[in-house]
């Protein structure tokens, strides 16, 4: 996908003038490094000393190292996963290569790589992700476990090889920081795993190459940080990574300055990116589990070295987990809020182990659980490792800096969240916050007033996910747009403007009127948006505990226009549909459930599933992977007072 001029427009137009003027910074930069590529200086004495203490690799749970083991065997014979192609070119992979698309990327200064068209240079995510290096982590943390030297021998090999194929700003690895920063953070890793085996200092501090690169990756890292409508997730990762370098490998000149750099950075944008609530300012998930992931990686460091952290830093980390402890289900699934796109910050865990489960045991051991959080049964490689690194927090649980919560958390007004708790383990996420983050709201979807309804952790009424990013736009356009999601769209259109795949020019405005969750009886929500210009959408929500029925009241104010209701089955419910009534079925643990689903009268339903021309009825549970599942959508007109209600009764 390249962008055309008037996209650069758009995009122009999202800034403003003090992030103009750091962008053509970085423009006169890129052009003046074309010609200017200076050595790393030169380096002497330098010691590895950030290691692991002592018992750390004995505290790891056996069966959280059998899974890694068995995930570091199958890279070892080649064979990996990423966004749902399956690669068998582990071994000896092709650093520039899409097997997606069979393409390879041009070479040449970075910086004139056409990145963003497939045509060009294929699947931009599929050659990025093998090179942030995080199956080596996964390889280093076997050897740490295991002592088998196959592993380490395996991670010099590809870090040898990975390094003389991509010199300093040329090819595609030199393009985006998130990348170079999530890179230095595996590197980091990688040494301190490998600290047991004879050839670590030979690879890193003895070896001139990998010190032209780590030096290379921060001054990059240096230079051309995410700026502006750009500061999102992305500078987390540039900070996090760069803060892990300028600590763990400390040998060069500039080493303090890029550290004290980093930790300003780190401690503005975490503050930025999060609200008070704590919950990450992007409204996608994901990206909260991927930046608390990073800070946790970056304090982790500092602590290591002995450099000071602000206190705003662990703050907002120990908010982020509390309110990661707050949203999430009965079986600890988050809320599929936003885009997603499978990104982890530090991956030293095997395949089964629970990406959420492991954030809240490491939130345990670095803050302390309150008593309302959901019980961990799970066991992960990564905690007891971050844990033996970061300073507890002061007087862990009942830290005197944060009133931390008393009770569990269901309203996040400042993020526009409410979660509807009921008998039965239902599960309701309402979406009355705003439209995303800064001018350009890069991940977010246009789902306002939006509902997202489990039972006992089965998607009943799902959000269909992300899919893909880049090379797809029909199937971009789809999986972020209102119809996409579960709530009403008016004329055909979407409640926010999108200009592009990363970039929304008009946002819905949404505002919470209601929500009540103290009541044991029913809870109830109601909030609107003014995303249609002319008229408002007003939507109720109540769960009732003892009928376990979830109603669904849409309004709208203004003139009569077209309407499409959607409601998006998750991919484990068969819906027979006759008239304006859904018989939902489903199985959990062996066991039959059922529900029955409502639908306003006034429209005429349809059930869609699987459809491409255009996409309906599809539900992806990753990036890169889709599955056919059942949407029903009403048509009709927003002519009648009384509202469109619909109403979800589950049977016990």
């Amino acid at each position: 996908m390249t962008m055309s001029a008037g996209w650069y427009l758009r995009r122009l137009s999202r800034m403003g003038p003090q992030e103009v003027a750091g962008r053509v910074g970085d423009a006169v930069r890129r052009r003046r490094w074309r010609s200017a590529r200076p050595d790393c200086p030169s380096v002497t004495g330098a010691r590895f000393t950030a290691v692991l203490p002592a018992g750390t690799i004995a505290a790891v749970a056996p069966d959280a190292a059998k899974r890694l083991v068995a995930e570091a065997d199958r890279l070892m014979d080649g064979h990996a996963e990423y966004f749902g192609v399956v690669r068998d070119d582990l071994a000896d992979p092709d650093w520039w290569c899409d097997p997606r698309t069979g393409r390879r990327a041009p070479s040449g200064y970075a910086f004139d790589v056409p990145y963003r068209s497939e045509d060009a240079v294929g699947d931009i995510k599929q050659i990025w992700e093998p090179s942030r290096h995080q199956y080596l982590t996964q390889l280093a943390a076997a050897y740490a476990i295991t002592g088998d030297e196959r592993y380490a021998e395996r991670v010099a090999e590809h870090l040898r090889s990975w390094w003389a194929a991509n010199p300093p700003l040329c090819g595609v690895h030199w393009i985006s920081g998130i990348e170079l920063g999530i890179r230095l953070l595996s590197w980091v890793w990688i040494r301190r795993l490998l600290e047991g085996w004879p050839g670590a200092s030979g690879l890193f501090e003895d070896n001139p190459v990998a010190l032209n690169q780590i030096w290379h990756h921060q001054r990059w890292l240096a230079a051309f940080p995410s700026r502006g409508s750009s500061a999102n997730n992305h500078v987390i990762a540039e900070a996090a990574g760069q803060l892990a370098a300028a600590c763990a490998f400390d040998w060069f000149p500039s080493s303090e300055r890029w550290r004290t750099g980093a930790l300003r950075s780190l401690e503005r944008h975490l503050r930025g990116n999060t609200y008070l609530s704590g919950l990450n300012r992007e409204l996608a998930t994901e990206y909260h589990g991927l930046v608390l992931e990073l800070g946790l990686a970056a304090v982790a460091e500092a602590d290591a070295a002995g450099v000071p952290v602000p206190a705003t830093v662990r703050l907002v980390l120990l908010r982020m987990t509390d309110a990661l402890a707050a949203v999430v289900d009965n079986r600890l699934r988050p809320p599929r809020q936003g885009d997603a796109d499978d990104g982890h910050g530090l991956i030293v865990d095997g395949a089964g182990t629970d990406r959420w489960a492991s954030l809240l045991a490491t939130g345990d051991a670095v803050f302390g659980r309150l008593a309302w959080w959901p019980a961990v049964t799970g066991t992960d490689v990564r905690t007891p490792l971050l844990a033996a690194l970061i300073r507890p927090y002061p007087n862990k649980g009942t830290a005197p800096a944060v009133t931390r919560p008393a009770s569990r958390p269901a309203q996040f007004a400042d993020a526009g969240m409410t979660i509807l708790r009921g008998p039965q383990e239902i599960w309701c996420r309402c979406d009355g916050g705003p439209h995303g983050f800064l001018s350009i709201a890069a991940h977010a979807h246009a789902d306002a007033l939006s509902v997202e309804v489990r039972h006992d952790g089965v998607d009943v009424l799902a959000d269909p996910g992300t899919y893909c990013y880049h090379g797809q736009p029909e199937w971009r356009q789809y999986f972020r747009s209102t119809l996409g999601h579960n709530t009403l769209q008016l004329d055909g259109g979407d409640q926010s403007v999108s200009g592009g795949p990363f970039l929304w020019t008009r946002h819905a405005r949404s505002r919470v009127l209601v929500s009540d969750t103290s009541g044991e009886g029913v809870a109830r929500w109601c909030a609107e948006h003014d995303g249609y210009e002319g008229s408002v959408h007003r939507r109720r929500v109540e769960l009732a505990a003892e009928s376990q029925e979830l109603r669904v009241v849409d309004e709208v104010r203004g003139p009569r226009r077209a309407v499409r209701l959607a409601f998006h089955l998750g991919p484990a419910i068969a819906a027979d549909l006759v008239d304006n009534r859904a018989q939902l079925t489903w199985t959990r643990d062996g066991e039959d459930r059922s529900a029955v689903l409502d639908l306003p009268g006034q429209l005429s339903w349809q059930a869609h599933r699987g459809e491409t021309d255009p996409p309906l009825g599809w539900y992806s549970a990753g990036f890169g992977r889709k599955e056919p599942t059942t949407t029903l959508v009403g048509t009709g007109f927003s002519d009648g007072a009384e509202g469109f209600t619909t109403v979800l009764r589950f049977r016990g």
